[in-house]
């Protein structure tokens, strides 16, 4: 979600934590009955009757994994399947502490800034070497699938992109029009977010047109891609010029003055829902967010709304757009039931019945099949998400790859350096140096 002034649960995973972690809780636990997989026991209907499963969210996201987990349990009675769940921070310090003692999940969410850590100290299972039992025939390779050179070790829980949502009638209450969103350029966006805003300003509202995060890594890997650069290169390394990045934080300074983004302090979010962001608040009459959370922000928001892609899409010097995952489903290397949850995870992928049953609240079914057979029981709001990513599937996009080992050092600094920006305690030209060094110490180059 995208939520200017906002108090972020950062990452709490850091090169740091990891190398901290030592593993060697997991190297130590004895496991009776290992097979070759190095865990527990067989497969679900096999010697283990039990499987650990945990992933972070809220409780409707909860609610909805829980529906596709009865699915699976009610083909396999006998089959024990526990469940643990917390928001983003919370679970990346909870994980992180069981890695430390040895109580490894079986089947978990990693972070899109976790998952190389995890995997470069050996935590995770590599399922590049059990696709005898994983079905990925149907998962193009053009998708971001969880790869660390050529192993693998997650499959996208979901498929989404960032996109903004635009209040079409608050949008219309002040006299603007939304621009064609594949054509439209940042000046056309900031000239739209504007007119919203002189316009409320003449009525006596305080209502801006658009809010934009520049404290969001995702947001900025758009920015960069667009100028020709990569936030990320292929080999794991920092890519973006301060050059580039002093501009992205110069538009966010003249956009402030401007009136094309709120001023600094305006918007005061301290929570994570989408009840709780600006433009439900009225505050806003466009934000980003992950194009699979549509219809919960529909169902917050007094007014219909448009889901738009990034401005400059057209006009950079490269496409910055391009089909993501925020986490991925990966399975711990000594988790206790290795098979079984190999077994759960090939269901998770390939089981329309299941798919149905969780609905795209983590995005479209990694599985092209499955995101077909399951259309007709989404809803309209689900379903325009849906046909948004698959429209960009379409196209020639920039690969989406996990962050690299230090990424989430980056995603920290950005946080910080943003706020001293807004607040006019740092430079843009400032800012960018300070992250360009953060990024290059975090990735081994300082």
């Amino acid at each position: 979600m995208d939520m200017a002034r906002r108090t972020l649960a950062r990452p709490a995973l850091s090169r740091r934590t990891l190398l901290g972690l030592g593993l060697g809780g997991a190297a130590a636990i004895s496991l009776a009955g290992c097979d070759r997989f190095g865990g527990g026991s067989a497969s679900a209907g096999g010697g283990s009757e039990s499987l650990n499963v945990i992933w972070w969210g809220d409780a409707t996201r909860a609610e909805q994994t829980e529906a596709m987990l009865d699915v699976y349990r009610q083909r396999h009675p006998e089959l024990s399947i526990t469940t643990d769940y917390a928001d983003s921070g919370p679970y990346q310090d909870r994980m992180a502490t069981r890695f430390a003692a040895g109580d490894i999940p079986d089947l978990m969410n990693q972070r899109r800034d976790g998952l190389r850590e995890y995997a470069d100290r050996g935590a995770l299972l590599n399922l590049s070497e059990h696709t005898d039992v994983l079905d990925l025939s149907d998962v193009p390779d053009t998708y971001p699938l969880g790869r660390v050179g050529d192993d693998l070790y997650g499959i996208p829980a979901g498929l989404n992109a960032v996109g903004f949502i635009i209040d079409t009638d608050r949008a219309q209450h002040y006299g603007a029009e939304v621009p064609d969103h594949l054509t439209w350029s940042w000046e056309d966006l900031w000239d739209f977010s504007r007119e919203i805003t002189d316009a409320a300003a003449s009525a006596g509202d305080e209502v801006y047109g658009v809010d934009l995060s520049f404290a969001t890594v995702q947001n900025l890997v758009v920015w960069v891609r667009q100028t020709g650069e990569e936030l990320y290169t292929e080999d794991g390394l920092f890519g973006a010029s301060e050059e580039t990045l002093t501009a992205w934080f110069e538009m966010s300074v003249e956009q402030r003055e401007r009136g094309g983004l709120p001023p600094a302090g305006f918007i005061d979010i301290t929570g994570n829902s989408a009840a709780e962001s600006a433009i439900a608040s009225g505050l806003v009459a466009g934000q980003v967010i992950p194009t699979n959370n549509l219809e919960v922000f529909g169902d917050v928001v007094d007014g219909p709304l448009q889901l738009c892609r990034f401005p400059g899409e057209v006009q950079g010097a490269r496409r910055g757009m391009s089909i993501d995952t925020a986490m991925y489903w990966s399975i711990g290397a000594e988790a206790p039931n290795v098979e079984g949850a190999l077994d759960l995870l090939n269901f998770m992928i390939n089981d329309a019945e299941g798919n149905a049953a969780v609905g795209v609240t983590r995005g479209l079914p990694s599985s092209e099949a499955v995101a077909q057979e399951i259309t007709d029981s989404l809803s309209e709001a689900d379903q325009e998400s849906m046909q948004y990513i698959l429209d960009l599937a379409e196209e020639d996009l920039p690969e989406s790859r996990p962050d690299p080992a230090g990424g989430s050092a980056v995603q920290d600094m950005l946080t910080e350096v943003d706020e001293e920006v807004q607040f006019g305690r740092m430079t843009p030209e400032q800012a960018a140096q300070r992250l360009r060094e953060t990024a290059d110490g975090a990735m081994g180059l300082a």
